[in-house]
């Protein structure tokens, strides 16, 4: 008996992972509803076109694809990354076979797996547990420090008020100021010694966005950025701390403008991420997601993993280096992480994934 080509397609349909065949010629046999979504490509647009013809002769599975047809041999690659206006960023491991080893091959048939989620777990765990572990060596060094940082500094103020020579006040005015420079540096690693310190309130992110924006966009500071804002309408009042994200967004902002060197243009975008979860204690959640875009340089590949590194500050004058190490403990302490995206030449993306938790 033969199959049934419509009880074929249901099954494949119902698979979690993308089913995709291609005659010899590249040309798109059988496309499953998975595939279609990770390819942003519908069954009628591809069938009977060839793949490359489809994707473009650049994209990633028609690589794969090519090369398992043209060596005649199993081709896999593994965490690529596909971008699409519709499906998004995903990361997908693609595997291409040859159907038969005949001369030429009977075509090829080709499996995606999106790993998007698996990954942006092992992100957000691999976040929280730097994130705790930060903040336990910063509240060990803050405790440490502040004393004897004190005493020098009443020291400092002594000798100051006691010496009549004007050239040796200098020393001690010195001695002063580089320990008020240290004492702003425990400061902000008392930030993150605050671990269940959160007092989440029901909350509009839009008003908590505007209201930075409306603070600063003013300032002499901010007089050459333009800022634009794409809000989601559908988001709802969110169960979060107003203040702590505020200081998330205020951090990120801030590093933006100085990217920029004041000049330049500040994207601030929110939506819900419709086809995401992210598992949390044991539970589906559907996420928020705001990013926070410059048109500056960018960062070097190099550079992007050492960004979230305390005190990495590349050649910054001025801050601490503890901008983004802050931003990302309140994200996480949220229950989200924090993402950096940068293209040398076309700017950074800072992207907030908050679970959406509606206040009641």
């Amino acid at each position: 008996m033969s199959p049934d080509p419509s009880r074929l397609q249901d099954l494949l349909g119902s698979l979690h992972g993308g089913i995709l065949a291609v005659d010899a010629d590249g040309s798109v046999e059988l496309i499953n509803a998975e595939a279609s979504r990770i390819l942003a490509l519908s069954a009628e647009a591809a069938l009977g076109r060839r793949l490359e013809d489809c994707l473009g002769a650049d994209h990633p599975v028609a690589r794969v694809v090519e090369t398992a047809l043209a060596e005649r041999r199993d081709v896999a690659q593994n965490r690529i990354a596909l971008r699409s206006g519709i499906t998004g960023e995903l990361v997908v491991d693609v595997a291409a076979a040859p159907v038969a080893q005949t001369d030429p091959p009977g075509g090829a048939v080709v499996q995606l797996v999106d790993r998007t989620i698996g990954q942006e777990l092992e992100a957000h765990v691999d976040q929280a547990a730097r994130s705790e572990a930060f903040a336990r060596l910063a509240a060990g060094i803050a405790h440490e420090l502040r004393n004897p940082l004190g005493g020098i500094r009443g020291v400092a103020e002594l000798l100051e008020a006691k010496l009549v020579d004007t050239e040796l006040r200098a020393y001690p005015s010195l001695i002063r100021s580089e320990a008020d420079r240290m004492w702003r540096l425990l400061d902000d690693l008392a930030e993150l010694t605050h671990g269940g310190d959160l007092r989440p309130l029901p909350t509009n992110l839009h008003q908590v966005l505007d209201a930075l924006l409306d603070l600063h966009v003013e300032t002499e500071q901010w007089a050459g950025v333009r800022v634009q804002r794409e809000y989601d309408p559908s988001i709802p009042r969110l169960e979060l701390d107003p203040d702590r994200m505020s200081q998330v967004f205020l951090n990120l902002m801030r590093n933006a403008l100085q990217a920029m060197g004041g000049r330049g243009q500040l994207t601030v975008r929110t939506r819900v991420e419709s086809g995401y979860r992210l598992t949390q204690q044991r539970r589906a959640v559907q996420l928020v997601r705001i990013d926070i875009e410059d048109t500056g340089p960018g960062i070097p590949p190099e550079e992007l993993p050492h960004v979230f590194t305390p005190f990495y500050t590349r050649g910054k004058t001025g801050g601490t280096g503890l901008g983004l190490s802050i931003a990302q403990h309140w994200a996480v302490r949220h229950g989200g992480h924090l993402q950096l995206q940068s293209q040398l030449g076309n700017g950074t993306r800072a992207r907030v994934l908050l679970p959406l938790r509606r206040a009641s």
